[in-house]
């Protein structure tokens, strides 16, 4: 039987087994994300001082640590020409894999750190948020490149991509199963279901990167005795001059020459501030626009839905993106985003159900786009590959200069979002009391009841012209992007090229 089952396991695909590991960090960060808040404010008790200290530390952590890893990473595929043996496209993955070996299963013990007191709440809750950070970056870095590294082609890519999605809405089950679970005051069963958790994601990063390492093991093995045989009859070349390693400066200013890199990031900062403010805002909009008219069973449904969705619908968006191209399917997404906004503002704040889908798909679509914008990473990686002739491609390193500068979006969205509501209706949620959220059976206060006309007119222009602006903003920004139809055909073909390589001169036999 477990001849049998290991057989099956050598047997399955590629992008089948790359598609896994998102399953195996979606079942923990959903939790993480769901929980770590809570468990230190309720259950550590930890100071606001100390919480607010570790969140800023987080912060700029967590903007600098993807393009340092990234340039440790990838800092070597650079130079045009390396001193030494070339390095193959094999070896690159397997680097990556071996990356993916040893950061899995320590992103997972970093996990199970935060569920167990074992130190002063405001220490732990810093280190904890740095090391778990720290992890989730190499593994979510090296799993990004392999995506450039292991396809060319749009369909190859958008394979790979389709199985992460399908992984992804499988891992966040553990967000539904963790509600059965969750007891402030019993924290026990709750660290028994995060450890196993853990361990599932321990042996599915061994399991998976040790397969995907077979297979390129025996690719890198042909292309090295390949590589032997025609160096012993290669004619050398004049006196071809080696390059020098590029530097981060000399890195920083070809990314500035990158036009469609910058096209990009603006659009995508954009994209990341419009995920995360409907991620920070969603519970808001649900209390004020529609507690009143929906059961708290609803809304439990729309929570739960706008976490699984964005997955499912993402295969739909995929196979789309297969037929029309990426680039079409995003602006068509921006345009969607933009009439549902203004459908929306013109039914106004009474039409309850038409408020329920919008608020649901607002999020679904948001969070749909932003995970097809990885497939753009990869045609920018390809590009850059082209134009500044590398020998290999820096994929991780440009994934992570990328977040370096879309990452910010994730701080503009609840400080921007948070002093519109206040300039337009006096709320101010960091003076309300806590329990105000919660929903009680007790009268509304005078005060509360004759704020609550103006603060739910607030959060509805708030819902609606978010978006609206966010739309405008990433048309202006994506119709200068050039990376799509011909030119990135030609690019492909290039890199396809490159990767196939011209064979060495030849002694005449």
């Amino acid at each position: 039987m477990g001849l049998r089952l290991l057989a099956c396991l050598f047997r399955l695909p590629t992008a089948v087994i790359y598609g896994s590991l998102s399953l195996f960090v979606s079942i923990l960060h959903n939790v993480f994300l769901l929980y770590y808040v809570d468990t230190f404010v309720s259950v550590y008790k930890i100071d606001k001082l100390s919480f607010w200290i570790g969140e800023t530390v987080f912060l700029i952590w967590n903007s600098l640590n993807d393009p340092l890893f990234g340039w440790l990473s990838d800092r070597v595929f650079l130079s045009t020409q390396q001193p030494g043996a070339e390095i193959s496209s094999p070896e690159v993955v397997l680097k990556r894999l071996r990356a993916l070996s040893h950061n899995g299963p320590l992103f997972a013990i970093s996990f199970l750190a935060f569920w167990v007191a074992w130190a002063h709440p405001g220490v732990q809750f810093l280190l904890c948020l740095c090391m778990y950070d720290s992890f989730l970056t190499m593994v979510d870095l090296h799993h990004n490149a392999l995506l450039a590294d292991l396809a060319v082609s749009a369909k190859d890519r958008t394979s790979l991509n389709f199985y992460c999605s399908l992984f992804s809405a499988i891992g966040s089950l553990s967000v539904f199963m963790s509600y059965t679970v969750w007891n402030k005051e019993d924290f026990f069963s709750f660290r028994i279901f995060c450890i196993v958790l853990a361990l599932c994601s321990i042996v599915g990063f061994t399991l998976s990167t040790q397969l995907l390492r077979q297979r390129f093991e025996a690719d890198g093995k042909a292309k090295w005795d390949q590589e032997s045989t025609l160096k012993q009859l290669y004619i050398e070349k004049l006196s071809v001059p080696q390059e020098k390693r590029i530097t981060l400066a000399e890195y920083l200013q070809q990314l500035t020459r990158h036009r469609n890199f910058l096209w990009f990031v603006c659009m995508n900062l954009v994209q990341v501030f419009h995920c995360h403010f409907n991620s920070n805002f969603f519970p808001l909009f649900l209390e004020h626009l529609l507690s009143d008219q929906i059961s708290v069973s609803t809304g439990s449904f729309l929570l739960g839905v706008s976490y699984i969705a964005p997955h499912l619908n993402n295969l739909y968006f995929l196979s789309l993106c297969r037929r029309c191209g990426v680039y079409a399917v995003v602006r068509g997404l921006f345009f969607l985003k933009l009439a549902l906004s203004v459908v929306m503002l013109l039914a106004g704040p009474d039409q309850v159900y038409l408020l329920c889908i919008f608020i649901a798909s607002n999020r679904v679509f948001t969070e749909g786009t932003c995970k097809l914008l990885n497939l753009v990473v990869t045609d920018l990686v390809d590009e850059d590959l082209i134009l500044n002739r590398r020998k290999q491609a820096a994929s991780a390193l440009l994934f992570g200069m990328v977040a370096l500068v879309t990452k910010p979006g994730q701080t503009f969205a609840p400080l921007i979002g948070t002093w519109l509501l206040c300039a337009y209706t006096g709320y101010d949620i960091f003076q309300r009391n806590p329990l105000g959220n919660v929903v009680s059976a007790q009268p509304k206060l005078e005060s509360d009841a004759a704020l609550e006309p103006t603060l739910r007119q607030g959060c509805f222009y708030l819902l609606v012209f978010v978006p609206i602006a966010c739309a405008l903003l990433q048309l202006l920004t994506w119709s200068q992007f050039s990376l799509h139809g011909k030119r990135l055909q030609l690019v492909k073909a290039q890199r396809q090229g490159l990767m196939q390589g011209e064979a060495p001169e030849v002694k005449m036999i």
